[in-house]
């Protein structure tokens, strides 16, 4: 069974850069679409970005495009979220998240391996 397990977040500055790492293990990881997503203190689970399985393929949500920058390794079974400029609403854990089929839908419950999050908090 894949395992995804999350890394780099922590306590930064607004306006600077953080690179989150997913690792995934278990499974032949070329054959996963990845996706990040992020769940600020009281709100729901929101899509991130998200990359299919070779890279050839990247969708943001609207607030993310432009800051943000989704990519793969599968050399290293791994997928990267870039933030740049980073602002205080990034605050929250932030989640990558795996799925066999490709889809064009971005929504929690289309995916079926989830990390435990790694939390970035951005001080003002």
């Amino acid at each position: 069974q894949l395992q995804l397990v999350e890394s780099g977040g922590g306590l930064v500055q607004a306006g600077t850069s953080l690179r989150v790492s997913c690792l995934a293990s278990g499974g032949p990881f070329s054959n996963y679409h990845i996706a990040w997503f992020r769940q600020a203190p009281g709100k729901g689970r929101e899509f991130v970005a998200a990359i299919n399985w070779r890279g050839t393929y990247t969708d943001y949500t609207d607030s993310a495009r432009g800051r943000f920058t989704i990519s793969r390794d599968n050399a290293k079974n791994t997928v990267y979220l870039q933030i740049d400029f980073l602002l205080p609403e990034d605050t929250a854990v932030y989640f990558c998240a795996a799925r066999e089929e490709f889809s064009y839908r971005q929504t929690p419950g289309d995916y079926s391996y989830w990390g435990q999050g790694t939390q970035v908090t951005v001080s003002s």
